[in-house]
């Protein structure tokens, strides 16, 4: 039953730091975006540069990354940006594992208790000399209180992890709508200072 109780709560701690991880990390990309392009036109790339040293999130990680070799071209600038930009995805899915770990382990280590309980019910049954319904009663619940606090921990932490992974995909869908903005930008911005 420890064991259980520590999934859950080594579950729970990995949860809650990437939720508020993934809450920092989201950004007002449509905001973020006017603001590079504003700087863009009044002060340029090392203008637009600053905005994004400025702003938290991988979005903003990603503009730097674009803008920082805008200068090399569009093609090189998209490519840091897809690059860059698995970098950031990466960041976002840390800690998955562990938490798949957690909801896969609690369910067995439940099951595990339930065999325990089942060999001392029959270990009783087995000193006492007869079937008795007190004899058995001890072993049968607790293999039937570690079954079901598996299985509880399981379903809280897959509520987590659906909703972190949830989370993850629409910061990495921002992420990657803003890219494609930025792509535009940097190309606008070349052409317009040729």
């Amino acid at each position: 039953m420890g064991v259980v109780l520590l999934s859950l709560i080594f579950g729970l701690a990995v949860s809650i730091e990437r939720i508020i991880y993934l809450n920092l990390s989201t950004t007002n990309t449509n905001k973020l975006l006017k603001k590079v392009e504003d700087a863009l036109e009044e002060g340029g790339i090392e203008s637009a540069k600053e905005v994004c040293r400025n702003t938290r999130g991988p979005v903003a990680s990603i503009f730097y990354q674009g803008l920082d070799r805008a200068d090399e071209g569009v093609d090189v600038a998209e490519k840091s940006v897809v690059s860059y930009g698995s970098v950031q995805a990466g960041l976002l899915e840390q800690g998955l594992t562990w938490i798949s770990l957690f909801i896969a382990i609690a369910p067995m280590l439940g099951f595990l208790g339930t065999v325990i309980g089942m060999i001392q019910a029959f270990e009783n049954i087995e000193a006492a000399g007869t079937i008795s319904p007190s004899v058995v009663a001890g072993g049968i619940s607790v293999a039937l209180i570690t079954t079901a606090s598996g299985l509880i921990v399981a379903v809280i932490l897959q509520l987590f992890y659906n909703y972190i992974v949830s989370k993850i995909d629409s910061i990495v869908n921002d992420m990657e709508d803003a890219s494609i903005s930025l792509v535009d930008l940097i190309y606008k911005y070349g052409r317009k200072n040729k």
